[in-house]
């Protein structure tokens, strides 16, 4: 399946991988590439958003990118390759929002690679939300805005304008809250990120 073809009616919808960070604060060494289940991570959130439902995953690769592509397994993703990821997420929200223009895809749903805590269910519930290109869906925990996020056609060009540094999509979906739809997934997902040294223990 291709992010051309539709599900019921609706444009499919692409999963949006952003996993270009440098782990400025793990001594440099690449979220992608840190172990996981024997594993390089970017694997196991590549498999998460399909398993959740995403049949095309759009990776953004930063940091190394050249030896995440050689050690990882990523068969059948699009790699986008994101040469300002240092600027921060905002960049590489851009580049692959960018990659998915003219695919055909009504939506893309966004995770980060540093979440391991969030798996397919979580995906799914977002997913199921999807309600055509102007929608703008988040995951929540205990009523707070986390990831994953889905974000209609409608709004790519609004949030690849307003994404810069670290901040990604914060300041669209904030001027944007009456229309964001929130779906709780605390009872299925924890949101913790991977960055730090102590955070390594989150890894299996």
């Amino acid at each position: 399946m291709t992010t051309r073809e539709t599900t019921g009616g609706t444009p499919a919808v692409a999963g949006l991988l952003l996993a270009a960070g440098g782990g400025r604060r793990l001594g440099g060494r690449p979220k992608a590439l840190l172990p996981h289940r024997g594993r390089p991570l970017v694997e196991h959130a590549v498999r998460v958003l399909r398993e959740g439902g995403c049949a095309t995953v759009h990776v953004v690769l930063g940091a190394r990118a050249d030896e995440v592509r050689a050690r990882a397994s990523l068969p059948g993703c699009v790699l986008v390759d994101n040469p300002d990821w240092e600027q921060g997420m905002g960049s590489s929200l851009r580049a692959g929002l960018g990659s998915l223009v003219g695919t055909g895809a009504g939506a893309a749903l966004v995770s980060l690679v540093d979440q391991p805590g969030i798996g397919p269910e979580a995906v799914a519930r977002v997913l199921a939300a999807h309600a055509g290109e102007e929608s703008l869906v988040s995951a929540s925990y205990d009523g707070e805005r986390g990831h994953p996020v889905l974000f209609g056609a409608a709004h790519w060009a609004g949030i690849a304008a307003t994404a810069q540094g670290d901040q990604g999509a914060r300041a669209y979906l904030k001027e944007h809250r009456p229309e964001v739809v929130l779906v709780e997934c605390g009872d299925v997902a924890r949101p913790f990120d991977i960055d730090t040294e102590a955070d390594l223990a989150h890894l299996e």
